[in-house]
């Protein structure tokens, strides 16, 4: 039966650290689910089978070759952008097409971008010589902008961005030269009035409520008024876990998704934030360590922008929660409640250990 098999596949190749990290934060999602859906045993069933799936991914991926990955790129990304494509046709959803429905399975084709975007950039820079000149990083915005625009025209301006952004980490730790950032920095800065321009009227009025929230409190400000309430009425140790009234009382809206980082804040306080900062923070330094331990460029660059898109998850969800950022609808990594995102999350964290498996191996 081995002899059936590839070569590469044998006992699995994982980093405890990152797999202990992991495995933390994920039980502690399934508690604050439980809280934050009125203590729905239902629903947290449900995430722990999708947990698994993740899980089942993350092993799967771990057992992957650098070099087995870097050779399916190519079709990933193709694949990724005919689904998201698909989505203006056969998608579902509440006021976007953001969804695939296949009876058995429902998923968002974006999320698989915030993987195969990376992967493609990373891919494509591999064989050039670093840091890339003009034409490499054209080509490398290419790449971003083709899934960007895609998915911005579901409209999904928020996932847009996150998934460009996902690869301008890839081409950022490629050694783009500072003078260059400083130029996407300014242009992005000039553009803002198209982009104003180019924004549906429901994006204008997210960034409206984010600048004055109390301009209609009964409104479209009550999501980050009653956020702000919960993250502030848990004070330094929380009210205790199943003891938030904000949640118990579903003023939070969202809060078993998009808004559970404020059910956390109230129910455990400022420490309990510190705690799971700290852990995700672990997790993100652990994927960079790892991203150094990779002998080709391929793994160097994905391993890190992996472990840097976690970052970002973080710091969006908890800025939009706090009030300090729009609502753009990014989950909060591995705790929200949500079958795609998590699964993508996981699938990344199993590049990370098959890049740190295979560290000595690398082709």
């Amino acid at each position: 039966m081995r002899r059936l098999l590839p070569g590469w596949v044998g006992l699995p190749r994982l980093d405890p650290v990152l797999l202990a990290l992991i495995l933390l934060v994920l039980s502690l999602g399934l508690f604050v689910v439980y809280s934050a859906s009125g203590q729905d045993i239902g629903m947290v069933e449900r995430q722990a089978v999708r947990i698994g799936i993740g899980l089942l991914a993350m092993l799967v991926l771990s057992q992957v070759p650098p070099h087995v990955l870097r050779a399916w790129t190519p079709w990933l990304y193709l694949l990724g952008l005919s689904l998201v494509a698909a989505t203006w046709v056969f998608g579902v959803g509440r006021g976007a097409q953001r969804w695939l429905d296949f009876g058995i399975v429902r998923f968002q084709p974006s999320e698989i971008m915030k993987l195969a975007v990376p992967m493609m950039v990373a891919w494509y820079l591999h064989p050039r010589v670093l840091p890339p000149n003009s034409r490499n990083i054209l080509m490398a915005l290419l790449i971003m902008a083709a899934p960007a625009f895609l998915i911005a025209r579901q409209p999904d301006l928020g996932t847009a961005l996150l998934v460009a952004m996902s690869g301008g980490f890839t081409l950022f730790l490629a050694g783009l030269r500072w003078r260059v950032i400083l130029g996407f920095a300014g242009a992005g800065v000039a553009a803002a009035p198209l982009l104003w321009m180019g924004m549906k009227e429901y994006q204008r009025n997210r960034v409206r409520t984010f600048l004055d929230p109390e301009a209609d409190p009964l409104g479209q400000g009550w999501n980050i008024i009653q956020s702000k309430i919960a993250v502030g009425s848990g004070g330094v140790t929380g009210k205790g876990w199943l003891h938030g009234t904000q949640s118990r009382l579903e003023f939070i809206p969202e809060r078993h998704t998009d808004f559970i980082l404020a059910v956390l804040s109230e129910e455990f306080g400022f420490l309990g934030i510190c705690v799971l900062l700290a852990v995700y923070l672990m997790l993100i330094a652990r994927g960079l360590y790892v991203a150094s331990l990779a002998r080709d460029t391929y793994s160097r660059l994905l391993a890190g922008s992996l472990a840097m898109i976690l970052f970002v998850y973080v710091t969006v969800n908890g800025g939009m929660v706090s009030g300090l950022l729009p609502v753009v609808g990014v989950p909060l990594p591995l705790i929200s409640y949500g079958g795609t995102s998590a699964v993508t999350l996981l699938a990344g964290m199993g590049i990370m250990m098959s890049v740190y498996g295979h560290r000595k191996f690398i082709h």
